[in-house]
């Protein structure tokens, strides 16, 4: 080889190893991967949002039971006379047959009225009072626990029982109320004197509510009754055959014995 040629070959072999990349492009460019668009970055979806929970709010707490009757209910008819008084009704099975015994023995009580059953029943309210016998507000449905709740759910109770007992005899007055089971409170009784009405308990107590033979309602009528007694009984609130035979016999025996009055 010529002396010459060795630079010659020299220079030729650095051109070959630098110029392998791409045209235009130096080799550092040459050797790095293609950039390719980046690619948008996506908008963070927005959580859903909890919605809010429909929660009841709790119901108030009774007031305990007293552990005495309060002061002012009225437990004597008023007068010498023994008073009858009929609760939970009306009821279309029950009551007419109270008030043809009661009519053919001339004498009147006091029905102690269920709310529902005055609106379901109006044509029965309407005889009881069209026959000259009192009227008396007994709870909407029969709440043994209304004296322990709150007055203004109290007020609410007797007022609607009161319209529906008018809604079938505008102009009969409803001078009385009663307790269911006799559980009253003192908060109740002034509700009730609110809105014009004197609490009615009672005297005499035949549990007739529990289905006791006729024989067994006569007997322990007649053996706690005395002149002014108020002697509770059912027209309803279940089967009251045994109500039914019991005063053929109670009724004209009381009157007999102590006469049969209206309160006062």
């Amino acid at each position: 080889m010529r002396p010459r040629a060795v630079p010659a070959f020299a220079l030729g072999l650095v051109l070959l190893v630098t110029g392998c990349g791409e045209p235009g492009k130096t080799p550092s460019q040459a050797g790095a991967p293609s950039s390719a668009p980046a690619a948008p970055t996506p908008s963070p979806t927005p959580s859903p949002r909890p919605s809010p929970s429909r929660t009841t709010p709790p119901k108030p707490k009774l007031r305990p039971v007293p552990k005495t009757l309060p002061a002012g209910l009225h437990r004597s008819s008023g007068s010498r006379g023994v008073a009858l008084t009929f609760d939970d009704g009306p009821d279309p099975r029950f009551t007419p047959q109270i008030l043809d015994q009661l009519r053919a023995a001339h004498v009147t009580a006091t029905f102690c009225l269920v709310g529902k059953q005055a609106k379901r029943y109006p044509q029965l309210v309407a005889r009881i009072a069209r026959e000259g016998h009192q009227l008396c507000n007994h709870s909407w449905r029969h709440d043994i626990n209304l004296g322990r709740r709150p007055a203004a759910e109290i007020r609410a109770d007797l007022v609607r029982t009161n319209e529906a007992i008018r809604a079938a005899v505008p102009r009969a007055p409803i001078t009385w109320f009663r307790q269911p089971g006799g559980r009253w409170t003192a908060e109740e009784l002034t509700v009730a004197r609110q809105l014009g009405l004197r609490p009615l308990h009672w005297s005499v107590d035949p549990q007739d509510w529990n289905h006791p033979p006729a024989k067994t309602i006569i007997k322990r009528v007649t053996a706690a009754t005395h002149h002014g007694s108020i002697v509770l009984m059912h027209d309803a609130g279940g089967d009251r055959t045994q109500t039914m035979a019991a005063c053929r016999h109670l009724i004209p025996d009381l009157k007999r014995r102590y006469g049969i009055s209206r309160l006062r």
